[in-house]
């Protein structure tokens, strides 16, 4: 662990030293560690920069850690999204409860306009999404960021979400009546996502959307020995896998949450939509029918 937060630090010199730091290059663009004063604090980030460096990506997705994670442990999830054309963001930093006061201090920051490391202005249009806590915090960011702009806010992509204060009430607000969209993939149940403390608000949320005659809200759980890591794949690690007791995420899950969050991202941000992804495309029945997952209902 030392010698992985060295890293970090040198990364961050590095980019502070060049108005186009090279960062890691991956497929379809480059994660870039950078630093972001935040509501009085300066935080590390990491940047997620599509390629082309010219062009205009759709949007911006913010992607937030779980508790006790960093943003490290969702670097190939949030790399996906970027290969499908999105600029991402996330924040280094405790998620405790959601951590409600940094997303709304972000929610501000955003709303002011960023410029990433290469030079491109963040786009206006904003996807937020989370793992566990992370994903309470995603929700408070939209919440927060549609009180003023809700033009802003293309939705929410949330993996295996844990509840906090407050966060039926700015699900249910984000939704907005299934006006706006909201797709989450889960986990079994487990201690670490507090027994599914999370689905009394999702369900909610689908009942909003079903009863505005749209499928604003679409929800699935993998069941298939499914973990609260699987958002982490690879970039998990052994405490983790242990203190979720379900196992090492497996590969066949990983990927399909990975599949579905990059579908879902980039019809959000675009408007399009991959009948594939959703109840009744070849990728979702195909699932259902194998035992694989079951839509939150």
């Amino acid at each position: 662990m030392p010698a992985l937060l060295s890293a970090h630090a040198q990364q961050a010199q590095e980019v502070q030293a060049s108005a186009l730091p090279a960062g890691l290059r991956v497929a379809g663009g480059r994660i870039v560690g950078d630093e972001l004063e935040v509501g009085g604090r300066v935080y590390e980030v990491r940047w997620y920069l599509p390629d082309p460096a010219g062009t205009a990506p759709p949007a911006l997705a913010v992607v937030e850690h779980g508790f006790a994670r960093r943003c490290d442990n969702l670097r190939s999830t949030t790399a996906g999204l970027m290969a499908a054309g999105l600029m991402a963001l996330c924040v280094d930093a405790p998620m405790a409860g959601g951590n409600p006061a940094l997303a709304d201090a972000l929610a501000e920051k955003l709303l002011a306009g960023l410029v990433a490391p290469d030079g491109r202005y963040a786009p206006r249009r904003t996807l937020v999404g989370g793992h566990s806590a992370g994903a309470a915090f995603a929700v408070r960011l939209g919440w927060a960021m549609a009180q003023s702009a809700p033009e802003r806010v293309a939705g929410a992509v949330l993996f295996d979400p844990v509840a906090a204060e407050g966060f039926d009430e700015q699900l249910l607000a984000l939704v907005d009546g299934g006006r706006r969209p909201v797709r989450v993939v889960s986990a079994n149940a487990a201690p670490c996502n507090a027994d599914h403390n999370a689905y009394p608000a999702l369900r909610a949320a689908r009942a909003a959307a079903l009863a505005a005659g749209g499928d604003g809200f679409v929800g699935l759980q993998l069941t298939d020995r499914s973990t609260h890591v699987d958002a982490e794949g690879g970039d998990t690690e052994l405490l983790a896998i242990a203190a979720c007791g379900q196992g090492r995420p497996l590969p066949a899950n990983v990927q399909t949450l990975r599949k579905l969050a990059s579908a879902w991202a980039l019809d959000l941000s675009t408007g399009a939509r991959d009948e594939r992804a959703y109840p009744g495309g070849v990728w979702v029945d195909a699932l259902v029918a194998r035992d694989r997952a079951e839509p939150i209902e």
